[in-house]
């Protein structure tokens, strides 16, 4: 790991963290073999890390219609709209293993309007990107748009929900200054 520090906040030593996020981070260290610093910036505020994760974990591991990959599609877009290192990186990196592509959470980053996508991933990260950066101009022809494509309305809400709180994440990172694992670069590739 570089010598840079994590975050511009204080970083807990995973000891002196209560037993239930201690477990977490230890089972996703085990997993991954690395621990995010994802987990170790926000575990400076015990409370909000359980609420964050806790969304976090309903967003994402949630089965449907819209896969794994998708998701991380929405989160690398509009993590990238909102120059977010930590979220571009990482997501990227989820990206790149759930999709089995080595290509695509980089053509999503710079610009997913030319990335590798299908039109119907393509209609789920424009509205995504409109819910990020123009929220306020959402309307009824959006979720007409996304139907004809086969979204319902629980996909739309799902693809506002994880732009929505990808928003709040990217400006977490930013705020904090949480850099990126080391690890994340060669995952996937």
């Amino acid at each position: 790991m570089s010598a840079t520090a994590i975050s511009r906040f204080p970083v807990p030593d995973i000891a002196t963290l209560p037993e239930d996020i201690r477990a977490r981070i230890e089972a996703v260290q085990e997993k991954s073999g690395f621990v995010p610093n994802v987990f170790l910036t926000l575990a400076h505020r015990p409370d909000e890390f359980r609420a964050f994760f806790a969304y976090h974990d309903a967003l994402m591991d949630k089965p449907g219609p819209i896969t794994k990959a998708e998701r991380e599609m929405i989160v690398v877009a509009t993590s990238s709209a909102n120059q977010c290192q930590y979220c571009v990186v990482a997501h990227g990196a989820i990206l790149r293993v759930r999709a089995k592509n080595p290509l695509i959470a980089d053509q999503v980053a710079v610009n997913y309007r030319k990335a590798d996508i299908t039109a119907r991933q393509r209609a789920m990260l424009d509205f995504a990107m409109k819910v990020s950066v123009r929220a306020y101009e959402v309307d009824d022809s959006d979720l007409v748009d996304l139907k004809g494509h086969g979204f319902t309305e629980e996909d739309v809400w799902d693809i506002a929900a994880i732009a929505a709180f990808f928003g709040m994440s990217n400006r977490l990172a930013n705020v904090t200054s949480m850099r990126p694992n080391d690890e994340f670069f060669a995952m996937g590739r």
